[in-house]
Formats: C-alpha cells, structure tokens, sequence
C-alpha cells in the first residue's frame, strides 16, 4: 500500500476536517523524515494510517482492546482518545496486511509515545503535535525545536501533554511519562 491508497482508506473513516488533519501531518511527517533520514515511504504510510480509527465507534475500539492479545487492557482504565491508535494499528494490520513494525509502532504509539521510540515513530508523534493547523502556545516552540532535534522536540511535546492533562486534573498514561523520562535523561546524558 502506498501513501495515497492509505489516505484513500483513511478518508473513508474520518470527517472532512479530520481527514484534512490526516493530510496535514502526512506532509510535516514527510518533511521531518527528509529532515532527519527517514524512510519516506515507511513515515509517509504510518502517517497517513495514524487516524485510521479516530472515528470509530468508542464500543468496537473496546471490543479490539478487550479481544485481543497483545493490546494493553490498561488502555480502558484511560481516556478513550486513547484506543485509536493502538487498535487502529491492529486494524491495519489485520485487514490491509501490512506488517511493518516501523508503521505499525508510529500507529500504535503517535499519541502517548513510549520508551525507545524508534525515529518513525518519533516523526509520527511529532508531526501529529506540530501539523500547521495546531494552534496552542507551546506549539510554536514544537516547531521551533523540530527544526534542530527531534528529540528535544518530542520530550518538549511529552512534557506539554502532560502539563495540560494535569492542568486538567486528568490521569496520564503511564507510557507517556516512561517516554518523556527516557528523553529527558537520554538527553541529559548527552548534554541535550
């Protein structure tokens, strides 16, 4: 499957203005692989896939995190914003038969993160932060901090995701923390 045959099959799950974001962050993905040596085709398709499930009924993403074997079961315990892309990479895999570990752990991870997360993933995660048509304060610094280090980008995009969701009084999943923890003493070690 390619880049336009992916956003195809996206376009057919997701609302304009959903899809239009698809698009957006396919674009900064692939700008940020050119940037950082990236395979293209591999962050272009997990890019274009990311949101696959976004739309999806909340009872079927259940249904997928309940019924399967290797998705977290700890996901139900938090917010449902949370389900898609893990569950969207299953389905991914399970119905398109792509089974590129790079594209699947960009799905499956874009929106907590995680330890180790390989540079697909990263661009992923960050493309889905930093896309043009996000407008909030530490969004500008993302964009900024892209330009020079992906992964002082992605723990500064950790760090803000975590903020706002204590801000908000909401629990934080545990994997989100785990990441931004891996970044700040990876980068720490290096001087970052």
């Amino acid at each position: 499957m390619n880049v336009e045959a992916a956003l195809a099959e996206t376009k057919k799950t997701l609302s304009l203005k959903r899809y239009e974001h698809v698009e957006r962050v396919t674009d900064t993905a692939l700008y940020l692989a050119e940037k950082y040596g990236a395979d293209r085709d591999k962050v272009g398709l997990a890019a274009a896939l990311h949101d696959y499930a976004k739309h999806m009924d909340r009872e079927l993403l259940k249904h997928w995190i309940v019924t399967s074997n290797d998705i977290p079961k700890d996901l139900l315990d938090y917010h449902h914003e949370l389900w898609h892309g893990p569950v969207g990479a299953k389905m991914v895999k399970q119905w398109f038969m792509i089974d590129d570990i790079d594209v699947l752990g960009a799905i499956t991870w874009h929106t907590t993160g995680h330890v180790q997360m390989s540079l697909i993933e990263k661009i992923v995660f960050l493309a889905d932060y930093i896309e043009p048509g996000r407008d909030f304060e530490p969004v500008h610094e993302a964009r900024r901090l892209a330009e020079h280090d992906i992964d002082q980008a992605c723990q500064y995009a950790l760090q803000q995701t975590i903020y706002f969701l204590m801000s908000k009084g909401q629990p934080v999943y545990p994997e989100t923390f785990h990441a931004y923890n891996a970044l700040t003493m990876s980068l720490n070690q290096n001087g970052g």
